[in-house]
């Protein structure tokens, strides 16, 4: 299963349109795409989606038992928003513990199980955070675990609806971006010549492994 480019396009409209329009587990502050739908490609094989968001410390604290006792997960109305929790019991997800997961909630809210789409959440800005996992994964020598550099913020959190850039849905709409290739775009970040091929080659087959739905969060 694949996007065709109108179609990653307008899936891509439609998870800015639910975030920007609709209550969401935890609070979304940007969302940026990258990957293979920025740079032209038709089909589009996998949709990488990154949502900046933010921590939910305190929501409604003295529900969380009544939440773990109706779904057997803990953290609803501190880890994510319990009036969210109301609205949507069935997408409530946890992670290994039994604790709420706000990217697996975000996931199942935005995203079906079998579209071939990887979500990234984090509570930091996607540039920050493809520095950090670069750092990570030179020292650990796993460069699976590379975000790829090549993006395009879609929408920004003004605490007014948010504001939707339409220049970048048109670039991507009619191929316009204009980016290196992914080992290129390492190099750029500081990465030697063969370090940053070797690393796209991990990378890319990674990528290629993966099908459905996939999620990833990272707190920092």
């Amino acid at each position: 299963m694949s996007f065709g480019r109108d179609a990653a396009v307008d899936r891509l409209r439609d998870v800015v349109d639910a975030v920007a329009t609709e209550r969401t587990p935890v609070p979304v502050r940007e969302v940026w795409v990258y990957g293979d739908a920025v740079l032209g490609l038709d089909p589009v094989e996998r949709l990488d989606v990154y949502l900046t968001k933010d921590l939910l410390f305190e929501d409604e604290p003295a529900r969380e038992a009544a939440f773990e006792e109706q779904l057997g997960v803990s953290g609803v109305g501190t880890a994510v928003s319990a009036a969210w929790a109301d609205e949507h019991p069935d997408s409530v997800r946890a992670n290994a513990t039994g604790h709420a997961a706000p990217e697996q909630c975000l996931a199942a809210h935005l995203l079906e199980p079998d579209e071939p789409v990887h979500l990234e959440v984090c509570n930091t800005g996607f540039e920050d955070n493809v520095a950090r996992r670069l750092e990570g994964a030179r020292a650990r020598e796993d460069y699976t675990q590379l975000l790829d550099p090549r993006a395009a913020c879609l929408w920004v959190d003004d605490g007014e609806g948010g504001t939707t850039s339409e220049a970048a849905f048109r670039k991507l709409a009619e191929g316009e971006f204009v980016f290196p290739t992914l080992s290129g775009a390492l190099e750029m970040l500081g990465m030697d010549e063969a370090d940053a091929e070797e690393a796209a080659a991990a990378l890319e087959e990674y990528r290629a492994g993966k099908q459905g739905r996939t999620v990833r969060g990272d707190v920092v």
